[in-house]
């Protein structure tokens, strides 16, 4: 048993990532010792400004009242980063299986082309902006996203939180060994973080009866916080599938933060991402498999902001710019 002592942790220098953008600590990371979660004392549960739906929550999906924004036809919270990780402590500490989503540009493609994709955000608890453009294009209405939440610095504060609470994080996903290393790059960046396991799954479909023993080391391990890195969509989809199974209060998938982390791939510099060029930078360092992805992103996007346009252009009264659903039907009758 671990005893969070009421103490603020000031976030530590992110040794993995020179360029990250370290946050001053966040007022909520203030514990009292007197409420518990799975036999281990957090801070008490009023130190939270979110105020958990009980409705939703009866309901089999956890959530928390909020403030939302709609994207390319994605709901995102509008939250900053230390807003982020007070929302995922208050879900956690609300006990029932949920998830968060770090979404960015690919995501809101595959969400408007993949009907499976779209049940993972209706049922999503929590959705972040992990992209430049989304937050660009929220700031064309009156309320726009606070900021990019990036999945990897994301991964670190919540680690620092999970410290401090007492709570059992659980790394899945990765190439062998490679969750192993994040998870020791987490313990040093956070002394006292418990780990309840690490796991790399082989790349390719699990039998039947590996994937219930895989559900089964993950529910046993007493996690409070699972990460998954699986790749975009699959880890998404995977954790829309399993987590109630799982009984983790919060799994979140965040692709390549475990590489960063464990330094198999090399992260963009901050003003890289702040310009919104991080896919470029990438996709140089993985031309064969980004590629093809960020030319399907580039398209989704000129279509998107193309529709953007028409439906600016049509609420400016200067005619009706939607798209005909039956263009046989607008002709004009034979004389």
């Amino acid at each position: 048993m671990s005893t969070v002592e009421p103490s603020v942790e000031q976030p530590q220098s992110m040794a993995v990532d020179p360029g990250a953008h370290v946050l001053p600590p966040s007022p909520s990371d203030v514990t009292t010792p007197n409420a518990t979660h799975n036999g281990m004392v957090s801070g008490s549960a009023t130190t939270s400004p979110f105020q958990i739906d009980d409705t939703s929550a009866r309901a089999g999906r956890p959530t928390i009242a909020g403030d939302r924004i709609t994207v390319w036809n994605v709901p995102f919270d509008r939250l900053d980063m230390w807003q982020s990780v007070d929302r995922i402590d208050a879900l956690i500490r609300r006990g029932i299986p949920s998830y968060a989503i770090t979404a960015n540009l690919n995501y809101c493609m595959l969400h408007n082309r993949d009907p499976q994709v779209r049940r993972v955000t209706r049922e999503a608890a929590l959705i972040l902006a992990d992209g430049q453009p989304i937050v660009w294009r929220s700031k064309l209405s009156n309320r726009k996203l606070p900021e990019r939440v990036a999945g990897r610095e994301l991964l670190v504060h919540l680690c620092g939180r999970a410290a401090q609470r007492g709570y059992r994080v659980y790394l899945l996903g990765g190439q062998p060994g490679v969750a192993d290393r994040a998870a020791t790059m987490l313990c040093q960046l956070h002394p006292g973080l418990q780990v309840a396991g690490t796991e790399s799954p082989p790349y390719r479909e699990l039998t039947a009866t590996e994937h219930q023993e895989q559900l089964e080391r993950i529910r046993v391990s007493g996690a409070d916080v699972l990460f998954v890195a699986f790749g975009q969509p699959k880890g998404e989809k995977w954790i829309c599938e399993n987590h109630q199974a799982l009984g983790v209060p919060m799994s979140i998938q965040l692709g390549a933060s475990f590489d960063f982390l464990a330094g198999t791939a090399k992260q963009a510099p901050d003003w890289v991402g702040r310009c919104g060029l991080e896919w470029a930078y990438r996709m140089a360092a993985d031309p064969r498999r980004l590629v093809p992805r960020y030319t399907s992103n580039a398209a989704f996007l000129a279509g998107a902001l193309v529709e953007d346009w028409r439906k600016q252009v049509t609420e400016w009264g200067m005619g009706d710019w939607a798209p005909i659903a039956n263009p046989a039907s607008q002709r004009r009758p034979n004389r």
